[in-house]
C-alpha cells in the first residue's frame, strides 16, 4: 500500500514539474525564437517519456494485450516524428512553418494505430488466431483514414492551393478521427468491467481532451496568435501526460487484470473465437467499401468544391476501392479458412468423442466379462481343489496298484494344469495377482510356442522360422502368460497368412537398450488399422471366428509383466508385433547398452 502511494506521489510530482515547466516557458521566456525552440524541444521529448511508460505493459505473453500497448506506443512515435519534422524546420532551419505544411499528415496518422489498438480488445481472452488478421485489420484502418485525409485535405495543398481550406479540412478530419478513437474507447468501457473499464474510460477522456486541444489550436490560428510556446497547447500537453500516467498506473495495477469469477475462462474463449475475434475491423471494412459509391456520388453531384478538386476526389475514390477491396476480400478469405479449420477440428473432436464413448462401452463390457470370469474361476477352483487333493492321496497311497497310481498322477498333472489356467483367468480378471513370476529364458519360450503349431501346419504352405539371438539375458515373468501371448500372436499370424494362401512367420529375439525384444513378422496382408488391434472386441475375423479379446488380453498381460507391445505394418507387406520385456539386471554378463542379434546358423524351421 505504501509503495502504491509512493508511486502516486511520483506521478503527481512529474505532473507538477512538466506542466509547471511548460507554463514557465510560455510565461517567463520572452516571445520569440527562444520560446519557440524551448517549446518544440519540450514536445519532442514528451512522447518519448510517454512511450516508455506504455511499453512497460507490453512485456506480456498475451498477444492481445501486447499488441494493444505496442500500437498505443506506435501512435506516440508517429506524433513524435511529426513534431521532430516541425522542430527541424523551426529550430534548425530557422523558418516559420507554413500554413501549407505537408507534414501535418504525420500528426493525422498517429491516431490510426491507436484506433487499431482498440480493435485488439485486450479485455478478452487470447486465442490462437492467425497473426495475419492483425496485419489485414491494421491495413484496412490505415487505408481508410489515408483515403479520408487525401480526399478531404490534399486537394487544397496540391490541386487548388488554399491555405485556409487546407487547415480547416485538416483540423476537421483530425478532430473526427480523434472523436472516433474516444467514442470507441467509451464503447469498450461500457462493455468491459474492472481493470479494463478504468483503462478504456481514461483513453476516452484522453481522446476527448486531445480533440479539445485541436479546437484550441484552431481558435489560436484564427486569431493569428498561435505559436508552439502558447497556452493553446496546454490541452495537448495534458492529454500526453494523462496517457503516460495511464501506462504507469496500468503497470502498477496489472494484478487486477483477472477474469471475473462469474465468467469462466473457457466460456470466454468459446465466445471470442478466432473467427470473429475482431469484428470491428470486419464491420469497418464493409462500411468503408459501401461508403465509397456514396462519397463518389456526393462529390460528383453535390460537392461545392471547384471542378479540379472534384475530379481529383473522384479519382482518389476509385483508386481507394482497389486496396480496400483487396484487403476486405483477403480478410474474408482468412475468415473462411479459419472457419474451415474450426469445422475440421470440431469434426475431429466429435470423432474422438465417439471413439472414446465406444471404448468406454467396450471397457464396461470387458469389466463385466472379467467379473463373470472371476466368479466362474472361483467356482471351478472349489471342485478342482478336491480333485487335486484326492488325486495326490491316491497317487501317494502305497496299497494301490501301479496302474491306478499312474492314472492318479495323470489326473494330478492335469488338475495342476487346469489350476494354472484358472489362476490366469483370475489374474486377467484382476482378482488374483500373478504369483508365478521367475527368471525365464525367452528363447526357450519362443521355441516352445512355435512348436505348438508344428503339427497343425502340415500340408499348408506356411512356415515358422525362429531366429534366436545369442547372449539374450533372462526376463522375470510368468511363463504360462508369456506362452499364452506368444501362442495367440502366432495363431493370428497363421490365420492371416491362410487368407493369402501361405507365407512365412519370422520370430526373432534380440537385446536392445536394456530390454529383451521379440519380433513376430509375417508375410500376410497386414493389419487394417494397427492402432485399434489392442482395443477390446476389435476383430477383422468373420462372425463366429473371433471375439476381439485375444490381443486385448495379450496387451494386458504384457503390461502386467512391465513390458510393452505394439503393432505396425511393414513397407514390404505383412505385419509385425513387437514385444519388449525388461531384462533381469543380475543376468547381464556384458555391457547393457546393446547386443547385436546373432542368428544361429541353423534356425528352427517348423512346417
Amino acid at each position: 500500500m505504501k509503495q502504491a502511494l509512493r508511486g502516486y506521489w511520483y506521478v503527481a510530482a512529474a505532473w507538477f514539474l512538466l506542466v509547471g515547466a511548460y507554463i514557465a516557458i510560455c510565461e517567463w521566456v520572452p516571445l520569440g525564437a527562444d520560446r519557440t525552440t524551448a517549446a518544440n524541444l519540450f514536445f519532442c521529448l514528451l512522447p518519448l517519456l510517454v512511450n516508455g511508460t506504455l511499453l512497460l505493459n507490453a512485456v506480456t505473453p498475451d498477444w492481445r494485450k501486447r499488441t494493444f500497448w505496442m500500437l498505443l506506443a506506435l501512435g506516440c512515435v508517429l506524433w513524435m516524428a511529426g513534431q521532430t519534422v516541425w522542430t527541424y524546420v523551426v529550430v534548425y532551419q530557422h523558418r516559420r512553418v507554413s500554413d501549407l505544411f505537408s507534414g501535418q499528415i504525420i500528426f493525422f496518422l498517429h491516431t490510426v494505430p491507436m484506433i487499431a489498438a482498440l480493435t485488439m480488445q485486450p479485455h478478452k481472452a487470447s486465442d490462437d488466431r492467425n497473426v495475419l488478421y492483425d496485419y489485414v485489420d491494421f491495413g484496412l484502418l490505415l487505408c481508410w483514414w489515408l483515403y479520408v485525409y487525401v480526399f478531404a485535405v490534399i486537394p487544397w495543398l496540391f490541386i487548388t492551393v488554399d491555405a485556409k481550406n487546407y487547415l480547416h479540412a485538416h483540423e476537421i478530419v483530425t478532430a473526427l478521427e480523434n472523436l472516433a478513437f474516444a467514442g470507441g474507447a467509451a464503447f469498450l468501457a461500457a462493455k468491459s468491467t474492472g481493470y479494463w473499464r478504468k483503462i478504456y474510460t481514461q483513453l476516452a477522456a484522453i481522446g476527448a481532451i486531445y480533440t479539445f486541444g485541436l479546437l484550441a489550436v484552431v481558435i489560436g490560428i484564427d486569431r493569428n496568435a498561435y505559436t508552439r510556446g502558447d497556452l493553446y497547447n496546454l490541452p495537448l500537453l495534458v492529454s500526453f501526460l494523462w496517457l503516460g500516467t495511464l501506462g504507469l498506473l496500468a503497470h502498477q495495477t496489472h494484478a487486477e487484470d483477472k477474469l471475473p469469477i462469474s465468467e469462466p475462462r473457457n466460456e470466454i474463449s468459446a465466445k471470442n473465437n478466432s473467427a470473429n475475434g475482431t469484428i470491428w475491423a470486419s464491420q469497418l471494412a464493409r462500411v468503408a467499401l459501401i461508403s465509397l459509391p456514396f462519397i463518389g456520388f456526393w462529390c460528383l453531384k453535390l460537392s461545392p468544391a471547384p471542378q479540379p478538386v472534384r475530379e481529383f476526389r473522384i479519382l482518389v475514390t476509385f483508386a481507394a476501392g482497389l486496396p480496400l477491396g483487396f484487403l476486405a476480400f483477403m480478410r474474408h478469405e482468412l475468415v473462411n479458412r479459419e472457419r474451415l479449420r474450426l469445422l475440421r477440428a470440431s469434426q475431429e473432436s466429435i470423432d474422438n468423442l465417439k471413439r472414446l464413448q465406444t471404448q468406454f462401452v467396450q471397457s464396461e463390457k470387458l469389466a463385466s466379462i472379467g467379473q463373470l470370469v472371476g466368479g466362474a474361476a472361483h467356482e471351478i477352483n472349489n471342485p478342482l481343489t478336491a480333485i487335486l487333493g484326492y488325486s495326490e492321496l491316491l497317487a501317494d497311497d502305497p496299497i494301490v496298484g501301479e496302474k491306478t497310481r499312474c492314472l492318479a498322477e495323470k489326473i494330478r498333472e492335469q488338475a495342476r494344469r487346469t489350476r494354472g489356467l484358472v489362476n490366469n483367468l483370475l489374474s486377467f480378471a484382476r482378482q488374483a495377482p500373478s504369483e508365478q513370476r521367475s527368471s525365464l529364458d525367452v528363447n526357450t519360450i519362443v521355441t516352445t510356442s512355435a512348436q505348438f503349431r508344428r503339427f497343425d501346419l502340415r500340408g499348408q504352405n506356411i512356415r515358422i522360422e525362429v531366429q534366436t539371438g545369442s547372449g539374450i539375458p533372462e526376463v522375470r515373468a510368468d511363463m504360462n502368460q508369456l506362452l499364452q501371448v506368444f501362442t495367440n500372436i502366432i495363431n493370428n499370424a497363421v490365420y492371416a497368412m491362410q487368407e493369402v494362401g501361405g507365407g512365412v512367420l519370422t520370430v526373432r529375439t534380440l537385446f536392445e537398450k536394456g530390454n529383451v525384444v521379440i519380433l513376430f513378422s509375417d508375410t500376410g496382408p497386414g493389419m487394417r488399422d494397427p492402432n485399434l488391434v489392442f482395443d477390446p472386441f476389435y476383430t477383422t475375423k468373420p462372425v463366429g471366428k473371433g471375439t476381439g479379446l485375444g490381443l486385448s488380453i495379450c496387451y494386458g498381460l504384457i503390461r502386467d509383466q512391465g513390458g510393452q507391445i505394439s503393432c505396425y505394418n511393414r513397407p514390404e507387406g505383412g505385419a509385425t508385433f513387437r514385444i519388449e520385456l525388461p531384462a533381469v539386471p543380475a543376468a547381464f554378463p556384458f555391457s547393457p547398452r546393446s547386443v547385436t542379434p546373432q542368428v544361429r546358423s541353423n534356425p528352427a524351421k517348423l512346417a
